[in-house]
């Protein structure tokens, strides 16, 4: 059934080779100083650092770095940012990396606006009210961020990993495959989980309908049919391209209209491993989600996992229940197929604190009654335990 929504996304993107080059033009006359946030040494070893370095200062700016931002980016790295944005009058953000140094860089712009601590803007004790501009060059097909209005900041000292929204939307994104073409399987096998994770939370919903179906589930298809071959042959332009757009689609609003609101049962979970234990987001998602797919087979469900099987991987025979049950073991076998883990055990994981982490869920996240098959404190142990 077709429910009422909103959709607006504002952010240019610009996908394709050498879009880089419009890097300029694109900033003209948003500021002329500039925070430039950066991961670590790939964009440079790859050129793009340098190549973006000289953008700005035919632009005329001046430029000071936010460097070293790490996965699963942490409070302390945003704070920096915000010091440095005030302590230079930065006028505009400009982000170059994967999914968190882009996180990052948008919780700086709030922050920069934002007279108190910016774990504040993280947490929800305030609501972000405005952000410098933002502009995004994204190197790694993952999270959507280039293309989506939020992020996820860690707090190691709380052991917290918390979204940040509200209008934190790039004006400018480019996403140029070639970028993503020296990200290493492992890496690009942990993107492919995110972005259909991505995709599971928002098909996965008590409503649906025919056309956001559709959506949801050529996104789904594309990541599968070329995530192997991405990791295999990590320079096949083509399947790169792919799961970039296919990444930047997947948390832009697109695939969730007109369907009934999802609370990401597996994100929230994951956040809280990857709070605890700093592991690979997606690589947290691949363990957690057909363990979470496990729970939520029921008689009222089994349909809509078949009908995932049949578009996805091609299941059609059986009956519904039998397919429900194939499509989820097939998910969990194609995480494996390329090459990410499958139990929790893996990274040296144990039970010790999964109480905490499912109070943590429900303290935060306490809307997982809405869930596509509600969760307790107990399904949120259970999912977590078949994990291990």
């Amino acid at each position: 059934m077709m429910q009422s929504f909103d959709l607006y996304m504002p952010t240019r993107l610009l996908f394709g080779k050498g879009r880089i080059a419009e890097l300029g033009p694109a900033i003209r006359n948003r500021g002329k100083k500039v925070l430039f946030v950066t991961g670590g040494n790939s964009i440079r070893r790859s050129g793009l650092h340098d190549r973006i370095l000289g953008i700005l200062a035919d632009e005329g700016c001046s430029v000071a770095e936010l460097a070293g931002v790490t996965p699963n980016p942490d409070i302390s790295q945003v704070r920096r940012g915000v010091e440095i944005c005030r302590a230079e009058r930065i006028d505009l953000v400009l982000a170059a990396g994967g999914g968190s140094v882009l996180d990052a860089a948008k919780a700086v712009a709030a922050g920069a606006l934002y007279p108190g601590d910016p774990w504040d803007l993280v947490s929800g004790k305030a609501p972000v009210q405005g952000h410098l501009p933002i502009f995004t060059v994204i190197t790694l097909a993952a999270t959507g961020s280039e293309f989506d209005d939020g992020g996820v900041i860690s707090n190691a000292e709380t052991r917290e990993k918390l979204v940040i929204e509200g209008g934190l939307i790039p004006e400018v994104s480019i996403a140029d495959p070639e970028y993503t073409l020296t990200v290493p399987p492992f890496q690009t096998a942990a993107g492919a989980a995110d972005i259909l994770s991505h995709v599971f939370e928002q098909y996965f919903v008590r409503e649906g309908n025919t056309l956001s179906d559709g959506f949801c589930e050529a996104v789904m298809r594309t990541v599968v049919r070329n995530a192997p071959v991405a990791v295999a042959d990590p320079g096949n332009y083509e399947a790169r391209a792919e799961l970039l757009a296919a990444s930047s689609f997947g948390c832009c609003g697109l695939l969730s209209i007109g369907r009934t609101r999802s609370p990401w049962p597996c994100h929230a979970i994951e956040h809280e491993l990857s709070a605890w234990y700093g592991i690979t987001h997606g690589a947290g998602l691949a363990v957690i989600t057909p363990a979470w797919m496990r729970l939520s087979l029921t008689r009222e469900t089994a349909a809509r996992f078949a009908r995932y099987g049949e578009a996805v991987f091609g299941i059609r025979e059986g009956s519904v229940e039998k397919r429900a049950g194939e499509s989820i073991r097939r998910t969990g076998e194609f995480f494996r197929s390329i090459g990410l883990p499958s139990r929790l055990s893996e990274f040296g994981i144990t039970d010790e604190h999964f109480g905490e982490m499912a109070d943590h869920v429900l303290a935060t996240r306490g809307d997982l009654h809405d869930a596509f098959v509600p969760l307790g404190r107990e399904g949120i142990l259970r999912v977590l335990r078949d994990s291990l």
